[in-house]
């Protein structure tokens, strides 16, 4: 997953599109427009070494994610936080992800194709 943090001065939006062309040199447009998703999740969740990240008083993660458009021949050029990548269906995808309510994110930003 392409995740981070957003800036100073940043919205939300903007911090997902810097980050997607950080982490994998995607640029897309990220409108306000587009079907967005937040939730919040304990920072227990986290394992311990990325809980040392933050702030002893921070409690919570609050997450937004964001739906974008690539080029059908587009290929990720990935940064030092990833070590790999894969397209799948979003089933697929759904059984990979760690916390449920990121998967509850992708049921609902990428509906089930009627077709299958």
């Amino acid at each position: 997953m392409v995740a981070g943090g957003v800036e100073h001065g940043e919205s939300a939006t903007d911090a997902a599109a810097r980050e997607l062309r950080e982490e994998t040199g995607l640029v897309a447009e990220v409108t306000a427009g587009i079907e967005v998703t937040e939730y919040v999740y304990s920072l227990t969740e986290e394992p311990a070494d990325r809980r040392a990240r933050y702030e002893p008083t921070v409690a919570s993660v609050e997450v937004t994610c964001f739906r974008v458009a690539a080029p059908d021949d587009w290929e990720p050029t990935l940064d030092w936080e990833h070590d790999g990548h894969r397209w799948c269906e979003p089933d697929e995808a759904l059984e990979l992800l760690r916390w449920p309510a990121t998967a509850d994110a992708l049921r609902r930003l990428v509906p089930a194709d009627p077709r299958r």
